[in-house]
């Protein structure tokens, strides 16, 4: 499995400006990927982003209720799509040797991991729905109100942990497009169905929160069977057949444990970090869960192409490696480095010109609008770290094989300063909103030194295939 770290050639080829690299192919799959990709994401954030204007738009209890169930949405989703950089990590390198026959096992790993993560959440979130949804605040109209859409939401999760494995794994083999196709679905599906179910529209029943929860369920429906007609009929790369998804075939499961096990087991306690922080500001008032829950969405839409670099890079630099190009390795991390760099300043600035006109669109209190702006001003600032250190760690270093890297530093920031910090200034200090906030997101910054001194020594380089 796994050799030792590799000793890299001298790196010869000829850059401009210091820092890029001349190879066109580089820039074709990078940006093509990458455009792919995030529209992917931006597509899936959307359907997010339709529920909280129009439950916003409806009531601030509904928008503040459904914010609640989406922490718990958000826990599964980094699972799953930790899951899926196992499955990328590993298979990216095969695809680079063009050895289809383990990827088709190590899809079939993944898929079994992911459902089991599923079916967890569905039944702890089925059987105790008020007490998950009571760890994020003490106020219980705004916990009856998430019930009631937790409820329903809670079989999605069962549909989600499966369609998403798949589309996740489809990157690894440069087959993107699909996961583009199947979130576009879900938002046509999403908002139709919520403008008639929300508010009663076209003589449906008025079933607020409820209306959204079942439009969600009905849009991961169609995006299983999307993904499931692409993967079994449409697909040439890998021609895979039910059989393939469903064997029980474990032999790759020690390597798939080996590289997977740090990021699954980092993504479970980041997740309950991610909690703990929606925890402190859910016990702060209900104006600054409303706020979160705006400025949260907001910015997961703009910094969409920051996230995407992760899968981009992940799938580029194990298919380096898979080639046997490790003389390419140095250049194409510093480039990598460089448009990192570039797309969190974009990203930034559009942050910043946005905020106050996105704010408009919510029917909610002027208190929630004025923390809104607030956190997206921090947000702008902090997404500036988040682009760079995020698609460093998770993408160049754990592409590169070095999967126990990004546990590491993720989580001794979270737990030796972004909890205790944030605990001891909202309710020892009792100090504003704002300052909590900024102690939540400053890490984004911090882990900026690490990664940049880690990434440019190259010791995460290693071999995985067999």
């Amino acid at each position: 499995m796994a050799k030792n770290y590799v000793v890299l050639p001298a790196d010869h080829e000829p850059k401009f400006l210091g820092i890029f690299t001349k190879e066109k192919a580089f820039y074709k799959t990078f940006f093509s990927l990458l455009a792919i990709i995030s529209l992917q994401q931006l597509a899936a954030l959307t359907v997010n982003l339709v529920d909280n204007i129009m439950l916003g738009r409806y009531t601030e209890l509904a928008l503040a209720g459904a914010n609640l169930v989406n922490q718990v949405q958000f826990m599964l989703q980094q699972l799953i799509s930790l899951i899926g950089v196992g499955v990328v990590v590993l298979s990216s390198q095969y695809w680079g040797q063009k050895r289809t026959e383990p990827i088709k096992k190590i899809f079939s790993l993944g898929l079994k991991f992911g459902f089991t993560g599923g079916i967890i959440f569905f039944l702890v979130t089925f059987f105790f729905p008020s007490q998950v949804l009571g760890i994020f605040t003490n106020d219980a109209s705004v916990v009856a109100e998430g019930v009631r859409y937790l409820r329903i939401m809670c079989w999605t999760y069962l549909i989600y942990s499966f369609s998403n494995v798949l589309m996740y794994s489809m990157q690894a083999v440069e087959s993107a497009m699909i996961g583009t196709v199947m979130s576009i679905s879900t938002i046509i599906v999403n908002f139709c169905l919520n403008y008639c179910l929300i508010y009663g529209n076209f003589g449906a029943p008025e079933l607020g929160i409820r209306g959204a929860a079942f439009a969600t369920l009905t849009s991961r429906t169609i995006e299983l069977i999307i993904v499931m007609v692409y993967i079994l009929f449409i697909d040439k790369k890998l021609q895979m057949k039910l059989r393939d998804l469903l064997q029980f075939n474990f032999e790759y499961l020690k390597d798939f444990v080996k590289v997977s096990t740090p990021v699954i087991a980092s993504g479970i306690l980041w997740g309950i970090a991610q909690a703990a922080q929606t925890a402190v500001l859910g016990h702060m008032s209900k104006a600054v869960i409303a706020a979160n829950s705006i400025a949260t969405v907001v910015y997961m839409l703009v910094v969409v192409f920051g996230f995407s670099c992760v899968n981009v890079t992940s799938i580029m630099m194990g298919k380096t490696i898979g080639e046997g190009r490790l003389h390419m390795v140095k250049p194409f991390t510093k480039t990598m480095q460089g448009l990192f760099i570039m797309i969190g300043l974009a990203t930034a600035l559009i942050l910043f010109l946005i905020k106050d006109w996105v704010i408009d669109f919510y029917s909610v209190s002027a208190e929630a609008k004025r923390l809104t702006s607030q956190f997206l001003m921090v947000l702008s600032i902090t997404s500036i770290g988040t682009c760079y250190e995020f698609p460093v760690e998770s993408g160049i270093i754990a592409g590169g094989g070095s999967t126990k890297y990004a546990p590491i530093v993720d989580n001794i920031h979270m737990w030796c300063w972004t909890i205790p910090a944030a605990c001891i200034t909202a309710f020892v200090l009792h100090c504003s909103p704002l300052i909590v906030y900024w102690v939540l997101k400053v890490d984004q910054l911090m882990k900026c030194i690490p990664n940049a001194i880690t990434v440019n020594r190259y010791r995460w380089v290693k071999i995985l295939t067999r």
